[in-house]
């Protein structure tokens, strides 16, 4: 299918959005039917796939599925029609569940123990926990008899040999987003390792189980079945493990510089079932001159924020050097405790005497920036309570006071951009949205950022200018010494044809029982800016998604659901007669 990443016309738009609304297509084996095998294999072992389909054969279920002409044909090496080769793929799916799925829960959770965020003053290629991750998945490569290729530890290639030319990219990331370890704290007060898998109930929580050490386990263990299992393929399949996904997002232009880009790409780091449109990403970072405190009362002398623009923390926490710790630490409490009320009650504001200094906590609910409506900013809040104590509480004024008067008169706690006026939506895409979010400071600059998320509607360079503008008006009128950086990207969007994005979105639709259609998403992706790129999962749209927040968790159910779709998937776009 031919994608185009501009020019695209409203009529364009109305089309392809009218074309997500397909029927669904039917598959004869349930995702009911699905479980009803996966129950039977709970306790019996299985040697190889033709081993598993002739026990599937002789179930009552394969009478009701009419699964016997299939499997049949397929244990007597005669040609399988469309229909009975996806019912092959959708079993061979379920096997790798069954075969792999304790052996790709331990990879995970080897995976997740190595620390794999960005350094201060370190390349990711020079880090030694990317060094050590690929020498960890090029281990298993060659377990599983691929080939592997470390293009200069930036990206990790694994490949899956076809017969054809044609070139799927897998798309994964071994980079998490850093973490705040306190943070990792469940309401029952249990203590959580971010670097360790801990299981409590279904949910596996750990940095990287959802965003994306998990992609790169399912993708890898589809590939180690359909080799082992000497499954016919018309075309190859290349695993590509970025680096710098969550950063700069330098290693996949790196790779290509002098390897071939795959005609079509998939990123297992997004939603279900097909995302077709991704928002541009966009950044305004404030950069506020560290200055002495001017005036009488308490000075707050640190915050603390998200670690990366793309990331809003579960608290935040400023710091303030007193001669009156006790009375100040009263007169936050209580004013927090109103300002909490009036501001919808749904986030803590606690003030507690800390030595000889008073610590000042917003409690709210973490979220990956993209998505802010699924959580509580603490940050926003932070500062519009900050600016809200002004003839409340003397404070005296300085750089952070100077920050948080700026992020209260132009992004308050409205995350659509209203406060500042430059709101607007896509009826596919969705609104902008835009997130205080990560906050940090040396001994000359306050940096705080505001992470923006861009649907099509207005170009990226006439918003940078609008918003520009208006910060610009209020830096005149302020009089605060304040520098701005802006940034914005394009959005993507995917006219969606041909047969394997069809394919894509039956087989995650049928499995998931979710409605047939396309989907967009706020996040963007290293397939951004590839031909032919969309997102096939790992995270259910209808679930709060945990990548990026405190307390990151994947179900273990919906590990080993994502294997057995991603390993029917790359089966049967792998063998359908043409893209």
């Amino acid at each position: 299918m031919e994608f185009s990443l501009k020019h695209l016309t409203a009529t364009t738009l109305i089309l392809a959005s009218l074309s997500a609304f397909t029927t669904a297509a039917q598959a004869n084996i349930s995702a009911q039917q699905s479980a009803t095998i996966l129950k039977s294999f709970s306790d019996a072992p299985v040697t190889d796939f033709r081993q598993f389909l002739g026990s599937v054969a002789k179930s009552d279920l394969a009478k009701t599925a009419h699964l016997g002409p299939a499997i049949s044909a397929f244990l007597d090496n005669k040609t399988l029609s469309a229909d009975q080769q996806n019912e092959i793929d959708r079993l061979l799916g379920i096997y790798a569940r069954v075969k792999y799925g304790s052996a790709a829960t331990q990879t995970l959770r080897e995976l997740v123990e190595i620390p794999t965020f960005q350094v201060a003053g370190v390349a990711q290629y020079d880090n030694p926990e990317f060094i050590k991750i690929a020498a960890k998945i090029k281990s298993l490569a060659q377990a599983f008899n691929l080939n592997f290729r470390n293009i200069d530890n930036r990206v990790y290639e694994i490949s899956l040999e076809g017969t054809g030319d044609e070139v799927v990219g897998i798309h994964a990331h071994a980079d998490v987003v850093p973490v705040t370890p306190e943070n990792w704290v469940l309401k029952d007060g249990t203590k959580l390792d971010p670097f360790k898998v801990t299981l409590i109930g279904d949910r596996m929580y750990g940095r990287g189980t959802e965003d994306d050490k998990n992609g790169i386990v399912v993708a890898m263990y589809a590939m180690k079945v359909i080799k082992e299992e000497k499954l016919p393929l018309a075309r190859n399949f290349k695993l590509l493990v970025d680096t710098t996904e969550e950063t700069s997002g330098e290693a996949i232009p790196y790779y290509f510089k002098t390897n071939p880009t795959p005609t079509y790409n998939l990123a297992l780091d997004g939603s279900y079932p097909v995302v077709i449109a991704e928002k541009g990403y966009g950044t305004v970072m404030g950069n506020f001159p560290v200055r002495k405190g001017e005036g009488k009362g308490a000075e707050i002398i640190s915050m603390t924020g998200g670690k990366a623009t793309n990331q809003i923390p579960s608290a935040s926490v400023a710091v303030l050097v007193t001669d009156t710790p006790a009375e100040l630490a009263a007169s936050l409490q209580k004013a927090g405790a109103e300002y909490a009320k009036r501001n919808g009650g749904d986030f803590e504001v606690n003030a507690s005497v800390d030595g000889k200094d008073v610590k000042l906590k917003v409690t709210g609910v973490s979220a990956h920036s993209s998505k802010p409506e699924t959580g509580v900013n603490p940050v926003a809040r932070m500062l519009d309570f900050i600016n809200s104590l002004d003839g409340k509480v003397a404070l005296k004024h300085n750089h952070i006071t100077d920050a948080a008067r700026y992020a209260a008169d132009n992004w308050k706690l409205d995350y659509l951009g209203g406060q500042l006026g430059v709101g607007f939506s896509d009826a596919f895409m969705g609104p902008l949205t835009t997130s205080l979010t990560f906050v940090g400071m040396d001994d000359k600059t306050f940096k705080l950022a505001v992470n923006l998320r861009v649907p099509k509607g207005k170009s990226p360079e006439a918003l940078k200018a609008e918003i520009a503008e208006k910060i610009g008006a209020w830096s005149k009128k302020t009089h605060i010494a304040a520098t701005f950086d802006y940034s914005t990207a394009e959005p993507m969007y995917r006219n969606p044809e041909g047969e394997w994005v069809k394919a894509l979105l039956a087989v995650s639709s049928e499995n998931l029982g979710m409605p047939h259609k396309f989907g967009s998403s706020p996040g963007a992706t290293s397939v951004h800016e590839l031909p032919n790129g969309v997102q096939f999962g790992l995270a259910r749209p209808e679930v709060k998604y945990t990548g990026h927040t405190d307390s990151e968790f994947k179900t273990v159910d919906q590990f080993l659901l994502d294997l057995q779709i991603v390993t029917e998937m790359m089966s049967r776009v792998g063998q359908l007669p043409k893209l």
